[in-house]
């Protein structure tokens, strides 16, 4: 059986899990308790939740896909940010409709329950850092909907910009390599992440951005 990790943190982390078997929300008060952080209440409907805890003061709140009361996970996901905690998905993660749909609203990631717990609590470490989560669920999700896929809606010069940068190219290798000056390069760099911000696909760092050029079939993952 896996070790639980013990995080050593400043400001210890407010998690709270919305999922209708209370065996699930058992196991994850004990790995959370383990794990150092503070569990800060569990519900089986985001409703439930919300209405338990004003204002919700989590940082993390643990997200089943489908719950009983038959709510839909964008609309989950959406109050749950809007009532300032971060979303992570922890389901068996069988539907990718459902997935995606998540992660068009916002959610960070998504973890399934066949993981072992201690990949939950490192995922929930994650997220409460600001880190959005890449998993091959999250990333089936997104090449089986196209349309998910297009929303970022990038231009055919940013796909050339972001293709040449995710591989490997520094910006003034891209800028010498399209024939362009460092600062128009670095503006489509730019508008590229705040596209996909804006879809709920973050893009801050070069690796998350060569995660969204490898999502969206731009480079072919073996570049870095």
């Amino acid at each position: 059986m896996n070790q639980i990790p013990h995080f050593e943190v400043t400001k210890p982390v407010c998690v709270a899990i919305v999922d209708d078997h209370d065996a699930v929300r058992f196991g994850l008060r004990g790995a959370c308790e383990e794990a150092g952080f503070i569990f800060c209440g569990g519900a089986g409907t985001v409703r439930d939740l919300l209405e338990s805890r004003e204002p919700l003061g989590c940082d993390v709140v643990v997200l089943d896909l489908s719950l009983a009361d038959g709510s839909q996970v964008e609309n989950n996901v959406k109050a749950i940010i809007e009532a300032g905690a971060q979303v992570l998905i922890f389901s068996i993660a069988d539907k990718a409709a459902l997935v995606s749909a998540a992660l068009r609203a916002g959610a960070a990631g998504v973890v399934k329950k066949s993981q072992s717990m201690s990949d939950l609590v490192n995922n929930i470490q994650l997220v409460a850092n600001g880190v959005y989560v890449n998993s091959p669920e999250a990333a089936a999700a997104i090449d089986a909907d196209f349309h998910f896929k297009e929303q970022a809606n990038l231009s055919p010069r940013e796909r050339q910009v972001l293709a040449l940068y995710a591989s490997g190219f520094a910006l003034k290798q891209v800028a010498f390599e399209l024939g362009v000056g460092y600062s128009t390069v670095k503006e489509h760099i730019d508008r590229v992440r705040t596209k996909y911000s804006n879809i709920g696909r973050p893009a801050g760092t070069k690796t998350e951005l060569y995660l969204r050029a490898v999502e969206d079939g731009l480079i072919d993952g073996e570049s870095l």
